[in-house]
């Protein structure tokens, strides 16, 4: 039973706290006043103290529990969008402090604790007259990933999870395709070290790292420029600069999605087109399903920001009813297909029985001049050619960032760059559906045997403006001469994430091809040198040769929508 008497310690969640919940929008009417219990002491799995917040119905009767595990801190976004609003649902909300973090005892050690931490938070919720027993997850990025981590072995206790924008292998978000998320990896670092401390340390570390970027992109070598903008340096970063190859042993444990392959608990994922987790999250849903577990998957217009931003009534909707279903036996809020994606293009959202659906691989062939066809080119010249500078990097636009930048966004000038390949289709006589993972397959020399492959997929609207949809990069390896001939070309095949977008008629679909996209990706130098360590910079000549293609998957069929996005 819970009232405000069980709880002699409660009080009012935070007038800031109550403030932000109140700016809320889109949101379902709360069902409940609630209260809460800051600052319980929590032993973790060593003994070290895990502060944690409790925030509760003021209600009689028994609620399922959430849990919710941060190293940014107990308040701001999490204290409103986790503890207030699910409490006013009915759910208690734990909101806890991961070791070393937000006045938490211990030391913050990225990955290594969360498993043990996890499983002593459980142990303490067992102790609590208001647990009773059904225990649900919930968070966002690095707050999924500590799901993923106390779902390595589950307690009998926990029947569902949610996870927002997350994470499962913490060096494929470092080093996604073997090139450095150089940006990313700068920015989370920051939100790791200075979110914790308060909003005024957040505010006062992001505008250090903005001042200091310029510096760090240009800067050689990696190791030493990055500390000025970070403010001194930081042991897990320095880590995984030392440590770029993912079968080192520094990396061993960091792989929570292995969970997923045994998976029984449901899952919830969400995330977007443009988060830096969408392919981790496609992963953890490719394994879950494989597994037989019960999944669902919401895919957004979003960035991983804006996935709790903009997107946060969408999100909340789908979490709410997840954790309804599967922990207060009201499956009422479902929606009957496993799979919600939004089509871009369209502009609408789609339901879907799995992902990815059923499709169609099309092939568009790159020709030399610059066009995309839909037959292999009758002549045997090379299809194109860059010269790759890294002391003039070609720049990112858009995409997965975790700043403002991020998302879709005008190509205009970054394709007329000199070291940006375009191939273009004619314009389309009717619409394009394209639904699941994009990839292109290329034929590739170099005149070093070191250098990164950048490709793009872009829709051109009829006024020339080029978009991005989806893209990846590629690490071409040097391979050793085995005489004095001439290499041939390696079949390279870049992975393009996937997307779910429709090419109207009238537009033209077009490929970029390029060295890079720095500061996304920390450039490559062009001599093989560690990337921490690196201190010359050397040009490369990269050229693609025929028969290289654009693979699309594309849906024969008139795909069926389920109204306008909000």
């Amino acid at each position: 039973m819970t009232t405000a008497t069980h709880h002699p310690s409660a009080k009012k969640p935070p007038l800031s706290t109550r403030a932000m919940r109140r700016v809320l929008r889109g949101l379902p009417p709360k069902r409940h006043d609630i209260a809460y219990e800051p600052g319980l002491a929590v032993p973790a799995a060593d003994g070290s103290t895990l502060l944690t917040d409790h925030y509760f119905p003021l209600a009689d009767g028994d609620f399922p529990t959430l849990l919710v595990r941060s190293p940014y801190g107990r308040g701001f976004p999490w204290a409103p969008m986790y503890g207030v609003l699910f409490a006013e649902q009915g759910f208690h909300v734990v909101l806890q402090s991961c070791r070393g973090t937000g006045g938490s005892g211990g030391a913050f050690d990225l990955w290594r604790h969360e498993a043990a931490d996890g499983r002593a938070t459980v142990d303490w919720l067992r102790e609590q007259p208001w647990f009773t027993g059904a225990l649900g997850t919930i968070g966002a990025s690095y707050l999924g990933y500590v799901q993923w981590a106390l779902a390595l072995e589950p307690p009998p206790e926990l029947r569902a999870m949610v996870v927002h924008v997350g994470l499962h292998d913490m060096h494929r978000y470092f080093y996604p395709a073997g090139a450095l998320a150089l940006e990313n990896t700068l920015t989370s670092t920051m939100g790791l070290t200075s979110q914790h401390r308060g909003t005024r340390n957040l505010l006062r570390g992001s505008l250090r790292l903005q001042r200091h970027l310029p510096k760090i992109q240009r800067n050689l070598p990696l190791g030493e420029a990055y500390v000025p903008g970070l403010g001194g340096r930081v042991p897990f970063l320095e880590d995984a600069l030392a440590h770029p190859d993912p079968e080192d042993a520094h990396w061993q444990g960091v792989d929570m999605g292995v969970a997923a392959e045994r998976q029984t608990v449901p899952t919830c994922l969400v995330t977007g087109w443009h988060d830096v987790g969408l392919d981790q999250t496609l992963q953890q849903y490719g394994r879950l399903r494989r597994a037989g577990c019960d999944a669902a998957l919401l895919v957004g217009p979003w960035t991983h920001h804006s996935a709790l931003q903009q997107g946060w009534p969408e999100v909340f909707a789908e979490s709410l009813a997840w954790l309804r279903a599967h922990l207060c036996d009201d499956p009422s809020g479902l929606r009957r297909t496993r799979a919600r994606v939004h089509v871009s293009g369209r502009q609408a959202w789609q339901d879907l029985p799995d992902w990815p659906p059923a499709t169609t691989g099309r092939h568009w062939y790159l020709d030399g001049d610059g066009t995309l066809r839909t037959r292999i080119p009758e002549n045997t010249s090379a299809a194109g050619s860059f010269r790759y500078d890294p002391a003039d990097p070609t720049p990112s636009v858009g995409g997965p960032l975790l700043s403002g930048k991020a998302g879709y966004q005008d190509n205009t000038a970054l394709e007329a760059r000199d070291d940006v390949l375009t191939f273009t289709t004619a314009p389309l006589t009717e619409p394009v559906d394209v639904l699941g993972p994009v990839h292109v397959e290329l034929r590739v020399t170099t005149d070093t045997g070191h250098a990164d492959v950048f490709a793009r997929l872009c829709d051109v609207d009829d006024r020339g403006r080029s978009t991005n949809v989806c893209d990846g990069l590629r690490r071409l390896r040097p391979v050793a001469p085995t005489d004095t001939t001439e290499a041939a070309p390696a079949a390279v095949t870049v992975a393009m994430s996937s997307t779910a977008h429709r090419f109207p008629a009238g537009h033209r679909i077009r490929l970029q091809v390029s060295g890079g996209a720095h500061p996304r990706f920390a450039r490559h130098t062009g001599t093989g040198e560690p990337p921490a360590t690196a201190t010359r910079l050397l040009p490369s000549e990269v050229a693609l040769h025929h028969p290289s293609r654009l693979v699309l998957p594309v849906a024969e069929e008139e795909p069926a929508g389920t109204g306008p996005a909000h």
